[in-house]
């Protein structure tokens, strides 16, 4: 069983570790994924060998909240009282804080610009420290204790360890008169955490703004019409056929197919497509999109979490709390982190205090730098908020991007494999030529093949369907029908056994064939032949063309730029498929295959190199799982979500483009956060510890350090938002 929970009391990648190794230890757990940045988990368990209550005792024994995620409105009253919290205990922590650091810095004499000595400075600045030590602090040392319950430790570990050293050696300082004391140092440190924090989770609220967008799209009534009048009710009140009407301006309650009137129709917000879509009677209609003109009434066939937008807001989720295979590198280090972090404390303090005979307050100062100067926050945040910057980005232009595997896999593809009809073309093939090859009529040609191609469900058999409509055409009964995959299809008609497909087809049947020269023809401007055979003779050609996608040559031409190759795989001979490609400057094709052989010419190039295949997400379904990246064109609101890791809402291969550019910026601001991360542990310990000392005499104060411990975490937060600002027009 999948589920997906709500997590509190993280602060580093090390927590979502801590409580990924606790719930595997449990039977059952097929595999847990915890998210630093969206606070929750996605959990796959098997019910008959764990309940839910066993892992949510698991998570809170680590001393983390667990609970089943609420409903939107509740998360962001929950988010917000959390954040109210925080900005309470920020501004007692600041009013207390501040006068300490000004007493400290200025009304003493070990002060660092003293103008007055004041009297008893050192009790002061305890009894305002001790609130801010142990009321506003208390968080860190629950999350500590806990840590230490299960032989672990993390950012709460440090900050309560480096605090503590901080303000019990003032209180001793005060009880046995040893001079120094550093009460402003442990308030300070607590307060500039907690403003980190507290900025941190206000960026963090950023991040999801695709989501809380489209949830907010969400219209919150709808008018129904029972019994011949209008109702307005909830619209989570509506039921399936439902029939709802729809006034200019307003929003549409859910999906649905228009029964009466017509309009123009904003889909931006869930295709991304910003030119309004012409809709009339038969069409479908997305739910949260906007009606612009006219009035009509549509029935409702999808509500509540079935609707388009639902499981388009589920896949964004999904995906913002996914893990990139680059994240990994980040769970190593971590792990390990917050130890070492402890021993190079502990190593400091023993130099200073043993080998440079420095006395006891700077050798505990400089340990008090160096644990609090490092935090794993920064490196814990630089994956996810990338990912869930860069899903929602995507989103918005309309590409749906599953996880963060894809979003990683898709910056590395050195091939694309494009199916022909509905991707690089238009999928609408229309009738070009009607070609009689015996005594049979254009006339009677058509109706054969009509008769015949409407039990099909393929695209050019609706071509060959709607060509007999439009003449006025009396189709033939027909009995013993039979599809045949990737050839054509056979049936009786008035006794006789009826053939319509390719040549392959034909030659099985061992239809004789003479007239080669007239289909090579066809063939050669990009036109699908089929052969119609009827009693063992072929009656005549009919020849289907469908019109390449406006921006499919472009595509083509941007990727070749990229140096990504690209192929054409279709079921068409090679005459037709070569044409194809030619138009679009593809110069790789392959031709006749078959629906089920397709996997394994993607898996014959992965033998080279990184494959993406784009395709309609229906018949090559295979294909698309076995690339290392599947790319899905949608069609309307039948999109096939859970076919491939893209979904490309418009059905515009130019998005192809659009997805490979926002991959490479978010994988590119992955790795800057992860270097900024790094660097500023590496250049910042040493310092923190005193390596420039003997050489300036500057040694680090454990305030600027917890500074830039509190401040670190934001700025890779801040670095990650900048993807919302990243063109991806193509140029």
């Amino acid at each position: 069983m999948k589920k997906e929970l709500a997590i509190s009391g993280m602060h580093c990648a090390s927590c979502s570790l801590t409580i990924e190794k606790a719930v595997k230890k449990l039977p059952g757990i097929n595999n847990i994924v915890v998210n630093l940045a969206t606070e929750k988990a996605s959990l796959d368990y098997d019910e008959s060998k764990v309940s839910l209550d066993q892992i949510f005792k698991a998570i809170n024994s680590h001393g983390y909240g667990a609970a089943e995620l609420l409903s939107d409105d509740q998360r962001k009253f929950k988010k917000s009282a959390e954040l109210k919290h925080q900005e309470f205990l920020l501004w007692i922590s600041i009013t207390l804080s501040v006068p300490a650091l000004i007493i400290g810095m200025f009304f003493m004499e070990e002060g660092l610009f003293p103008i007055y000595m004041l009297k008893n400075a050192a009790y002061h600045l305890f009894i305002l420290a001790s609130p801010v030590q142990f009321y506003v602090g208390w968080q860190f040392y629950r999350g500590a204790w806990k840590a230490l319950q299960n032989f672990s430790a993390n950012m709460d570990t440090l900050i309560a360890l480096g605090t503590s050293a901080a303000y019990f050696y003032s209180l001793a300082s005060i009880l046995f008169n040893l001079g120094d004391q550093y009460f402003e140092v442990s308030s300070v440190l607590i307060t500039l955490v907690i403003l980190g924090k507290y900025l941190e989770a206000k960026a963090k609220g950023k991040t999801s703004y695709a989501i809380q967008r489209l949830i907010d799209l969400s219209p919150k009534f709808a008018t129904v019409i029972r019994s011949k009048k209008e109702f307005r009710v909830p619209v989570s009140e509506l039921q399936i056929n439902d029939l709802i009407i729809v006034k200019p301006g307003e929003k549409i309650p859910t999906d649905g197919m228009i029964v009466q009137g017509s309009s123009t129709i904003d889909e931006s917000m869930v295709t991304g497509e910003s030119i309004p879509v012409e809709k009339s009677k038969g069409n479908l209609v997305i739910g949260a999109t906007i009606n612009k003109h006219g009035t009509f009434i549509f029935k409702a066939t999808k509500v509540g979490k079935d609707t388009m937008l639902s499981h388009i807001i589920k896949l964004i989720e999904e995906a913002q709390g996914s893990k990139a295979p680059i994240q990994r590198f980040a769970d190593r280090i971590s792990g390990i982190f917050v130890p070492i972090v402890i021993l190079i404390a502990i190593l400091t303090f023993l130099g200073w205090f043993y080998l440079a005979q420095e006395s006891f307050s700077f050798s505990l100062i400089a340990a008090v730098a160096v644990v609090v100067i490092a935090c794993p926050c920064a490196l814990g945040l630089a994956t996810p908020t990338a990912i869930m910057v860069g899903t929602g980005k995507g989103a918005e232009n309309g590409i749906l991007i599953k996880g963060g595997e894809a979003l990683e896999n898709a910056n590395k593809i050195n091939y694309i494999i494009f199916d022909k009809t509905g991707t690089i073309t238009k999928g609408k093939p229309a009738v070009t030529d009607i070609i009689p090859l015996s005594k049979v009529s254009e006339k009677e040609l058509l109706t054969l093949a009509a008769s015949i191609e409407k039990n099909s469900e393929h695209s050019l058999a609706d071509a060959i369907v709607n060509e007999a409509k439009q003449k006025n055409l009396i189709l033939k009964k027909v009995s013993n029908f039979k599809a045949i995959p990737g050839k054509g299809v056979k049936a009786r008609i008035n006794t006789k056994e009826t053939l319509l497909g390719n040549l392959s087809l034909m030659k099985e049947a061992k239809i004789k064939i003479n007239s080669i020269d007239e289909v090579e023809r066809l063939e050669r401007h990009g036109k699908t032949v089929m052969f119609l055979a009827s009693n063992k003779y072929l009656a005549g050609l009919i020849a289907v063309a469908d019109e390449v996608k406006p921006t499919s040559k472009r595509a083509v031409e941007i990727l070749t730029g990229m140096g990504i190759d690209t192929y054409l795989i279709t079921g068409d001979n090679e005459r037709t498929a070569k044409a194809i490609a030619s138009q679009v400057g593809i110069k790789n094709v392959f031709s006749e295959v078959l629906p089920q052989d397709k996997a394994n010419y993607v898996k014959q190039l992965q033998q080279k190199g990184k494959v993406a295949m784009v395709g309609d997400g229906i018949n090559d379904a295979p294909a698309i799982a076995q690339a290392d990246v599947g790319i899905v064109m949608a069609s309307g609101t039948d999109v096939a979500i859970e076919s491939g890791d893209i979904v490309l809402m418009k059905n515009d291969i130019l998005d192809v483009v659009k997805a490979i550019k926002l991959s490479k910026r978010t994988l590119g601001k992955i790795k800057e956060n992860f270097f900024w991360a790094l660097i500023y542990n590496i250049l910042g310990i040493p310092i923190a510890a005193g390596i420039l000392y003997p050489f300036t005499g500057w040694l680090l104060s454990p305030i600027i350090a917890g500074g830039a411990m509190a401040f670190s975490s934001v700025s890779v937060v801040t670095n990650s938002l900048l993807l919302k600002g990243v063109k991806l027009n193509e140029k």
